[in-house]
């Protein structure tokens, strides 16, 4: 395999698996609080893609989402579960893609759960406005890019390689299975 990353003295690939795996997703989740949510992806025909919050991801990783019940994305979940999530933690690190299968419903008790006053905007009635649903988005595989030390060792680095003419990058990256 020819890559920049042969270029460099570190190693800078760790895939991970299970419990390793939904830690690495539930920190890079939760920096980034948002993400592209993307439905329709095996029509063959351009996704549909939309900005969501993510209301909490949990220790096995599954990411959940409050959503309107007459959304177009409930109902493209409805036709095909399968869903791919795009997360940017910070400009320059905590990326991570996901492929997993969504599924919608109305738990009460998920919805008390998830709730934050904010959500108001969209749910005029409150915590009990009839249109919310749940999406629970459950991860099966993803791919991550990352930072070993943190983004101001990563920084260093860069700038003493691009002085020193070596790629001294402090980036991790590597397969989720979940």
């Amino acid at each position: 395999m020819d890559s920049i990353n042969q270029q460099q003295p570190e190693q800078n690939r760790e895939n991970l698996q299970g419990q390793a795996a939904a830690a690495k997703l539930k920190e890079l989740g939760e920096k980034a609080k948002s993400c592209f949510f993307c439905t329709r992806i095996t029509t063959g025909e351009p996704f549909a893609t939309r900005p969501m919050s993510v209301q909490k991801v949990d220790d096995q990783g599954t990411c959940w989402f409050l959503s309107a019940t007459d959304s177009h994305k409930n109902a493209e979940i409805i036709t095909d579960p399968a869903v791919q999530l795009l997360f940017q933690g910070s400009a320059h690190s905590d990326f991570l893609t996901l492929y997993g299968k969504a599924s919608v419903n109305q738990d009460k008790e998920k919805i008390k759960e998830l709730w934050e006053p904010i959500l108001k905007t969209w749910f005029t009635e409150g915590i009990d406005d009839p249109r919310i649903s749940v999406i629970q988005f459950v991860p099966e595989t993803g791919y991550y890019w990352d930072t070993k030390h943190g983004e101001f060792v990563a920084f260093a680095k860069q700038v003493a390689g691009a002085v020193m003419g070596k790629t001294l990058d402090d980036s991790i990256e590597g397969t989720l299975t979940i």
